[in-house]
Parts: C-alpha cells; structure tokens; sequence
C-alpha cells in the first residue's frame, strides 16, 4: 500500500496548479471581490499572487500574470490591418487591467469592467482551469441553462476531440 503523507499534513490529490470548480461569491459596495482560498492557493503556491482581468464574452476572465504573459507573447505580432485581429486587441487585450490583492484577499474590479460584464452583486467564479471566469450569477445560470438537444450537441462535439 502506497504512503499517502504525514499525520495533519496537508496532501492534494490533484498537483497541477489548475483552478477547478465554482464558487458563488458577492462584491462589496465598492466593487471589490474576494477570492476563493482554492483559487489563492493556486495563485501562492505557483504563481505571482495577482491576477490580470480582461472582458471575454459576456463574463470577465482572471489570470494569472505568468499565463496572461503567454497570451501577449501569442498576440503581440498580431496585424494592425487585419480587421478580426485589430477587433479582438480591442476587446480581449485592451481591456485588461492588474488587480493586486489587499490584506482580506480581495481585488477590486474596476468599474468599467464590472459594467460591462453585468456584474451585480452575486457572482460565480468558474473554474477553467489555466483561469477563472467571473459571471454574474443570473447570467451564468441563464448562460447555463441549455436544452436535451444543446447539451447532446456539444458532448458530441467535445467527443471529436478524444474526451
């Protein structure tokens, strides 16, 4: 029989730094968000303790600085004259704003964001793994609420790729 660690030590059984599950949170009055311990972990243990925030559909993405540097380096020959291009560097990348962490673990999200993503109150932070979405909560469960037909759509489409 295997070893599974020390008596009170603390033993994961997923070790890929990756952000899993969902969380039902609130903002304050002044926009601020605190973030899951699960999801701080994650951020402590293997990158820089803050996140970038950007505008993705009708939600806005979090990142850590390491996985969003990634992203630029991808992006950052992109075409200035390529319409879809220029589009998607107004949007995703122009959007992005540096939320560090105050001494209660919680970023402030800054206005125009939450504006445009229809944050309320209640959000839901969605695990995705490399990231983490922030829906308001009447979006993400309106966002959610697929058909028998839908939902046997995309598992069939998902099932393409070998999963």
């Amino acid at each position: 029989m295997g070893k599974c660690g020390n008596w009170g030590e603390k033993v994961g059984i997923l070790q890929r730094p990756h952000f899993r599950g969902q969380s039902l949170n609130r903002l304050d009055a002044k926009g601020r968000l605190r973030i899951p311990t699960k999801y701080r972990e994650v951020l402590q243990n293997h990158y820089t303790d803050s996140l970038i925030v950007t505008l993705l559909d009708q939600c806005l993405v979090a990142y850590p600085p390491e996985n969003w540097e990634e992203i630029e380096g991808k992006v950052q020959d992109f075409s200035a004259i390529q319409p879809e291009q220029r589009a998607f560097m107004r949007r995703f990348i122009s959007s992005a704003q540096e939320c560090e962490f105050d001494d209660q673990g919680r970023i402030l999200i800054p206005l125009y964001l939450r504006n445009k993503a229809g944050l309320e109150q209640e959000v839901v932070l969605a695990g995705m793994l490399k990231n983490f979405e922030i829906w308001d909560k009447t979006a993400w469960e309106k966002h959610l609420d697929w058909s028998p037909e839908q939902t046997r759509q995309i598992m069939e489409k998902v099932a393409i790729t070998g999963l």
